[in-house]
């Protein structure tokens, strides 16, 4: 199917104005297909010409009003439409097919009890799958939907329910005006938890085979489902706008969660059947609140075309975030925000794919996949949050309401937005959006000290720098801390709010109120995270880091200084030796467990891919070391301690401890050897070649489950052997049949750093065969497993001329451009670091 290119979609709409779609899907039949009629209407220029995008497996009948369309009317999955009117009537029947790859109407077995399970997802451009539609977010039109399913089943949407079941007809009232790519649907045996709030029907949905956690954590579930309703009825003049609000946990999605108005979808991996920690438990509240967010950012209001992508995700990150930490008892969500999201947008925004958050060039549907990245998300929420320091809050939420007022259940843009923020604040935002939103590529900040002989700061300069290929330097508010150690513990003398303006100061911004200050042992530059860019310490608070970091009362300057030294490591500044050391001395006393999560998960990484291999052993046993001391300290049962476990299980190579604790020896008081855990065990014994196919068997015969049947495929995947290598090789190239996360989770079990020798011949083959890979699972699906099962791990020059000769092939796709060139950039940065040390 040709991308729809924006000039289509623009020349769409001024042909064609949407009235309704009236929807009937027939999911009773067999096989893999189900029947599919639509209605649809809609007002044209007359003798004019337009199409509907349309996939059915067998076009059954089409009719534009009244008259049968000829069968090729319909090519590329664009059915064509001729001799338009006034007013106009398409009904189409059609067989449909089932998906397995995340879009479209998924259809999933579930291998703990043979019951069947549906859902719809439409986004970017899947609803074509399901019925036929003007498939662009700017021709929005009332849904009125009925659904035939078989005895047993559930059926839910973004309508309200219309009336009784009647023979297995499931009815639906018709919604406020949506974009095609929010329409939903589950259809299966799900378990239901309902509830109401403030006059809003609440829902909860999962397979049966979760229904007992569901049951367990219902009431948390509606509870922050309650507080964030609250909070954005507190700031926002318009109430939620959609009627109900049903929260649909499904089997094998793509995303984390998708904000369908009325049945907002997530991953039922959100839906916890063993222990976690209370920062897994953070991030669920923070994607309620981030999809909620959505129906005022993309749902209410929805963006005229890609290009304006950031209106939804920038603003669903911050405000996610934001009322998190506002409305629930998980009140330290921006330490979350700056050390794992933020650190995701700068690394984005520092590859060969980087992109404005506001980019002008989005061509057609393609190009606007690509960026759904951690640009749009975490850079733009970043941006948001100084947007907010810049204008005030009180103005930055008027404009909010002046917002949605003028673009209730219609379009808008970026102009749109800041021309009601520019009159709320009485700020013209024009030149702060050029360099913010329209200019790629981060900024680094530093401080430039010099002292006086006796002990105090001569002049405190901030020096900012841009890349030489995208020479922007932007205006930031921030603030600078000053922290003194004293007899073992650490204090924040003072906060100086700095105004950096390169239209005043070029590159250097003096900050005269520290003249004559006593210095501090740390000198910290943007104490609060309320700006976007990269930070770098002066010389003698980077050599203080180690002795002060440990003792820091706030979690988010800690998580700031992680986020600084982390970045200088990646960068080739700083040895990943050096890392791991801080890590040994502050990781067994962090306090705050998204902080100790994200500091082993990103040092891991770069232990994995930094040093020579030679090294690597040495680093990871440190990082072992670090983990033990943690589970040592932490309070049993505790958070801190499950994470600590968890990362000792990913480093060490004391196999007779780990069989051990698969046994139930020697466990940790406090630990709970549960079936993820096990899981985790087994992976990790798998990897070092301690336990082989059996042992997998066995553990899947004891969790037939999905999760359970994703563990085992990428443990086979990680078996060190030749022969279950070209196995999972061949599952990840050429299984059409494979789910998409089966197939993800080969390919991430399949790259190990143990066992490079085995692996190395697969480098070549993929360059040579993930084009045809990709030719055959589109979309999502196919992005993640190509990302998956990049070398990575493969740091040689070998790597770079391969993927070098693949992107100079004339026509290469857009997303493995984007898949490879970034790639490329990380074995890049693993080989000069390697060459620099």
């Amino acid at each position: 199917m040709p991308s729809l290119t924006r000039a289509e979609a623009t020349a769409r709409a001024a042909t064609v104005t949407v009235t309704g779609y009236d929807i009937a899907l027939d999911l009773t039949g067999g096989g893999d297909t189900f029947r599919s009629r639509t209605v649809l209407t809609f007002g044209a220029e007359p003798g004019s010409a337009t199409f509907v995008e349309l996939e059915p497996a067998t076009l059954l009948s089409a009719t534009l009003n009244g008259e049968p369309l000829d069968p090729s009317a319909l090519a590329d999955e664009r059915l064509t439409l001729t001799g338009l009117g006034d007013a106009n009537e398409l009904v189409v029947e059609g067989e449909m097919r089932y998906s397995n790859t995340g879009e479209g109407l998924h259809r999933f077995t579930d291998p703990a009890d043979d019951r069947v399970y549906l859902y719809g997802h439409m986004f970017l451009d899947g609803a074509r799958r399901i019925f036929p539609c003007f498939d662009q977010p700017d021709l929005k039109a009332p849904v009125t939907l009925s659904v035939t399913a078989p005895d047993g089943w559930l059926v839910a949407a973004n309508g309200m329910p219309d009336g009784e079941v009647v023979d297995g007809r499931w009815r639906f009232a018709a919604t406020k005006p949506l974009a095609t790519y929010f329409v939903s649907l589950i259809a299966g045996p799900y378990h239901a938890r309902t509830g109401e709030h403030d006059g809003i029907p609440l829902a909860l949905y999962c397979r049966q085979a979760l229904a007992e956690h569901l049951d367990e954590q219902a009431e948390e579930l509606f509870t922050v489902t309650r507080q964030c309703l609250d909070r954005y009825h507190e700031i926002f003049d318009v109430r939620y706008p959609f009627g109900h609000y049903g929260q649909a946990f499904v089997p094998e999605f793509n995303f984390g969660a998708m904000e369908n108005p009325g049945l907002v979808v997530f991953r039922d991996e959100f839906i916890y059947r063993s222990a976690v920690t209370d920062g897994q438990r953070e991030q669920r509240a923070a994607v309620v609140a981030h999809e909620m967010a959505h129906q005022w950012f993309g749902d209410l209001v929805t963006m005229a075309w890609w290009d304006d992508l950031w209106l939804n995700e920038s603003f669903a990150e911050y405000l996610g975030t934001r009322i998190t930490a506002e409305a629930t008892r998980f009140t330290e969500t921006w330490t979350t925000f700056a050390m794992h999201r933020k650190a995701w947008g700068l690394r984005a925004d520092q590859r060969p794919s980087t992109h404005p958050v506001a980019p002008s060039d989005v061509d057609d549907t393609a190009l606007a996949l690509l960026n759904f990245d951690g640009i749009s998300y975490a850079k733009g929420a970043a941006v948001l949050r100084q947007l907010v320091a810049y204008v005030g809050d009180k103005a930055f939420l008027a404009g909010l309401n002046e917002h949605f007022a003028a673009h209730a259940y219609g379009n808008a843009t970026l102009a749109d937005l800041l021309g009601a923020v520019s009159r709320a604040s009485g700020r013209d935002l024009s030149a702060w959006a050029e360099v913010w939103l329209r200019r790629a590529q981060p900024n680094t900040l530093r401080a430039e000290v010099e002292r006086t002989d006796d002990g105090r700061y001569a002049r405190v300069t901030l020096v900012q720098t841009a890349p030489d290929d995208y020479p922007t330097l932007r205006p930031h508010k921030l603030c600078l801390g000053l922290y003194d150690h004293t007899d073992g513990t650490v204090t924040r003398r003072r906060l100086v709010e700095v105004d950096v303006d390169p239209e005043v100061d070029g590159a250097r911004t003096e900050v005269p109120e520290l003249a004559g200050e006593p210095v501090a042992d740390l000198l910290l530059v943007n104490d609060g995270d309320l700006t976007y860019a990269k930070i770098r310490l002066d010389e003698a608070s980077a050599a203080a880091v180690p002795k002060i970091l440990p003792l820091l009362d706030d979690s988010l300057t800690r998580a700031v200084i992680w986020g600084a030294v982390l970045d200088a490591v990646i960068d080739g500044e700083r040895p990943v030796a050096e890392l791991v050391t801080l890590v040994l001395a502050a990781l067994p006393v962090e306090r705050e467990v998204v902080v100790a999560e994200d500091v082993l998960g990103m040092t891991r990484a770069l232990v994995d891919h930094y040093p020579a291999p030679e090294a690597r052993p040495a680093a990871l046993e440190l990082l072992a070391q670090a983990c033990g001391r943690l589970v040592a300290v932490a309070e049993p049962g505790g958070s801190l301690q499950l994470a600590g476990v968890r990362g000792l299980i990913a480093t060490t190579t004391d196999t007779v401890r780990l069989n051990a604790w698969l046994d139930g020896e020697d466990v940790p008081e406090g630990v709970a050897v549960d079936a993820d855990l096990r899981w985790m065990i087994v992976y990790r014994l798998v990897v070092l070649g301690a336990v082989g196919p059996e042992r997998i068997e066995a553990e899947l015969a004891a969790d037939r489950s999905a999760f359970g049947e994703q563990a085992a495929a990428r443990c086979r995947a990680a078996v060190p052997d030749a022969e279950a290598k070209a196995r999972a090789w061949e599952l990840i190239i050429n299984d059409p049949g494979a789910s998409n996360r089966i197939l993800d989770a080969t390919a991430q079990g399949f790259w190990q750093p143990e066992q490079l020798d085995l692996l190395t011949p697969y480098a070549e083959r993929y360059f040579a065969e993930i084009p045809g890979m990709l030719e055959r699972r589109t979309g999502m699906s196919g992005e993640r497993v190509a990302v998956s099962a990049y070398p990575s791990l493969m740091v040689a020059a070998r790597t770079r001329e391969l993927a070098a000769d693949l992107l100079a092939t004339p026509g290469v796709p857009s997303i493995l451009r984007r898949v490879v060139m970034d790639g490329d950039d990380d074995v890049r940065r693993a080989l000069r670091a390697r060459q620099d040390r």
